[in-house]
């Protein structure tokens, strides 16, 4: 018994020491290591739809890519590991996956921040927790009918298109105020909205006219609806510039601060991450306020305080936007993944400039058609691919050249020669009929200038190139938006590009246009002795206005008609072409800083702004033939802006039958135009007639007055008016008036 005992008690030491020594070891990184979790579920674990379907050679770039995107957009640096993606009999994947994450915080982030995410243009993401998707396996099989919700109306983006009279929306920026109006012919703007230091610096309409972008110290919103209330707000602080795609559905935005993301800042799809840190311009889109990516200014221009604006330029169907990297390539980014274009720049030695050829109205309407391209609308033709053109300068013994570019596939269509170079532009017509690439060229001396023409007809098979010659340095290049004409401003004045006060460089305006009978682009008319510097087509085409924009003594407007009789010819040709460019309106806006057309091409406003100078700030409206409707000389006025049009939605035919009766349509418009004139000089009236009653009643109750203190001090009441013009001395006047009865002549020899 004793034996056992002492056994017992030297085991229990023994134990006893050993437990003492584990007590002091510290396992708290093997036990997080291969900790099991009992309470958590699966509420860590979620689900992604939409994941790109590939094979297991490329799971691990996809895998790479997921875990960069991850942590760009919610801050989680989620391991590899954690990603699970089953794959089918054809070993490929199914299109899904799982994701571990450290918590249910994390996957609630993830799932908030990543559900809708655009990964790339043919993928989308749907995020949603694992234990939501398996609570769906229980459901009962029975089906029961959902609750009725209550139907909210939504306001309509698009509304100010109903307006019964069909008048035109313009904003104005006067002060820290901003108003909405609609545009009377007769009258002045009928203000309906106004908002007191609604932006913080000036207004800008989208480019379909559906929102307005106002500028705030913490980044841009856009208004629209009837109420105009917010509809999404970008948060870029210090933006000042903004940019909008072609349909509306990206913006761009630039501030001069660089992009500071803080510790404990905002996470999800429309912020800033620890990537964007010390970026200026920023990519959204703009239906969801997802910030798309962000870019630096090169250095060069950070080095010059400035950069060219358009950051980006958008292709016709908003797919690609491009910037260009002076000297060496064009970056085409395709949309809304803003990754490269087949991952790699377009190299090109020595490109300067490029631009995207616009969509014209026929294409656009082909694209809609189109569709994606699995199911097109009966008898679509397929759209044209997307084009750029860009040139390059001449480099030793290589000529400068002019090219045209398809995109994506990157072909070159046509390139253009060019020699002794000093510069180009490149102007597409606005339907994408024909590029001019207007080259500015120096004799071999190099003592004087001279233009050329370029211009490449995009329509027709092999893209031929015209060259037109001009002997004179051109200052302004417009094309006509509906036609083939174009304006053009030269000038020989020796003081051309010399600025200073009481210098008016003279200039001439040539029109060009398209010789239906030879084919080719010709000289049409040559005005000389103008001061006119800025050409405004309208946006219909036909009518077209010249400014002097930016003098202190000249600030002449002239409206010509390119087309004179062509309602009366009726599509038959002009006998001489020339005759047919007719000056039919002039006028003067001292000070005018800027103009534009309305989307209807009816009027133009021209406006003084308190932002250029201090003389006479305000605005003008005339009409298309220079008539001038109405004037408002307003002090701190800055900014005039119609709002645009979209598209419009009338087929060709329905088109051609308005041209057909717009003359009947026409007897109705000027009834209405009468009517409102005849109200108008009738309410005019009743003011007048109100301001001389009250007039009448003021001169009433001062005589009475008068009478009563006169009567008060004694003295005898003033006479009445006929009292006194009989009381006036008469006086006689007589005037003597000779007549000639008869009168003859004699001659006397």
């Amino acid at each position: 018994m004793s034996s056992s005992s002492d056994v017992n008690h030297i085991t229990n030491g023994l134990n006893g020491a050993s437990l003492e020594e584990e007590e002091e070891i510290d396992y708290t990184d093997i036990e997080e290591r291969y900790a099991v979790r009992f309470d958590e579920g699966l509420d860590h674990v979620i689900v992604i739809d939409g994941v790109p379907i590939v094979d297991d050679s490329k799971k691990e770039r996809l895998f790479d890519t997921l875990k960069k995107r991850f942590r760009t957009q919610t801050g989680l640096d989620v391991d590899v590991g954690n990603f699970h993606m089953p794959f089918g009999e054809d070993e490929k994947s199914k299109g899904f996956m799982f994701i571990e994450l450290d918590s249910a915080d994390d996957a609630a982030l993830a799932i908030k921040t990543m559900d809708g995410y655009p990964f790339d243009k043919k993928h989308r993401f749907a995020v949603n927790r694992f234990s939501d998707i398996e609570s769906l396996a229980n459901l009962s099989e029975e089906y029961v009918e959902p609750a009725e919700e209550e139907y909210v109306d939504k306001e309509h983006l698009r509304s100010w298109l109903l307006d019964p009279q069909g008048r035109d929306q313009l904003v104005m920026c006067r002060g820290d105020d901003v108003h909405v109006a609609w545009h009377n012919r007769h009258a002045p703007p009928q203000i309906f909205h106004t908002n007191n230091r609604w932006t913080e610096s000036y207004v800008q309409w989208t480019p379909l006219g559906t929102f307005l972008a106002t500028f705030h110290r913490q980044g841009i919103a856009l208004w629209g609806g009837n109420t105009w209330q917010r509809f999404m707000r970008y948060a870029h602080p210090g933006a000042r510039l903004v940019d909008f795609s072609p349909s509306e559905k990206y913006m761009v935005t630039w501030s001069h601060e660089p992009i500071v993301v803080p510790e404990n800042g905002p996470i999800g799809p429309q912020h800033f991450t620890a990537d964007d840190e010390g970026n200026r311009v920023a990519v959204w889109e703009v239906k969801t306020g997802h910030l798309l990516r962000t870019f630096p200014l090169p250095p060069d221009d950070e080095e010059k305080k400035g950069f060219s604006w358009p950051f980006l330029k958008w292709s016709g169907d908003d797919k690609y936007c491009a910037q260009v990297v002076p000297g060496k390539q064009i970056r085409v980014y395709e949309t809304p993944s803003m990754g490269l274009l087949e991952k790699k720049s377009i190299n090109i030695d020595g490109v300067v400039d490029f631009e995207w050829c616009p969509l014209s109205d026929a294409d656009k309407a082909a694209i809609e058609a189109w569709g994606d391209g699995t199911n097109p609308a009966k008898g679509a033709k397929k759209p044209r691919d997307n084009m750029l053109a860009f040139w390059v300068p001449e480099v030793a013994n290589q000529p400068a050249r002019a090219s045209v570019m398809q995109v994506p596939s990157r072909e070159i269509l046509r390139s253009k020669n060019l020699f002794n170079v000093s510069d180009c532009k490149l102007h597409w017509h606005p339907q994408g009929n024909y590029l001019c690439v207007k080259v500015d060229r120096h004799t071999k001396t190099k003592k004087s200038m001279f233009c050329n023409f370029e211009i490449f007809r995009m329509r027709e098979k092999d893209f031929p190139v015209e060259v037109v010659e001009l002997k004179d340095p051109v200052t302004a290049f417009a094309w006509e938006p509906y036609g083939s004409h174009f304006a053009v401003i030269s000038s020989n004045d020796p003081n051309l590009g010399i600025i200073a006060p009481g210098i008016t460089v003279k200039t001439q305006l040539n029109f060009f246009h398209l010789d239906p009978k030879k084919g080719d682009f010709r000289l049409l008319k040559v005005l000389d002795n103008k001061t006119c510097n800025t050409v405004f087509w309208s946006p219909k085409g036909r009518q077209v206005v010249v400014a002097t924009l930016g003098s202190s003594q000249k600030f002449d407007l002239e409206w010509y008609d390119v087309d004179l009789n062509a309602d009366l010819r009726q599509g038959v040709p002009a006998a001489d072409p020339a005759e047919e460019v007719r000056l039919i309106g002039q006028g003067e806006h001292y000070g005018i800083t800027d103009l534009e057309w309305d989307p209807s091409g009816r009027f133009v406003a021209t406006s003084a702004s308190a932002w250029r100078h201090s003389l006479e700030n305000g605005y003008a409206i005339w009409d298309l033939k220079g008539q001038e409707l109405q004037k408002q000389v307003q002090d701190r006025f800055k900014q005039i802006l119609w709002r645009p049009r979209p598209r419009t939605l009338l087929s060709k035919e329905a088109q051609k039958q308005v041209r057909r009766t717009i003359r009947e349509i026409g007897k109705q418009f000027e009834e209405e135009d009468l009517a409102e004139e005849s109200n108008l000089a009738l309410q005019n009236k009743e003011l007048y007639l109100r301001a001389l009653d009250e007039w009448k009643a003021w001169r009433a109750k001062t005589k009475a007055d008068l009478a009563e203190q006169r009567e008060a001090l004694g003295k005898e009441p003033l006479p009445s008016l006929a009292e006194q013009i009989k009381a006036e001395p008469t006086q006689e006047i007589q005037e003597w008036q000779e007549e000639i009865i008869e009168e003859t002549e004699e001659v006397v020899i």
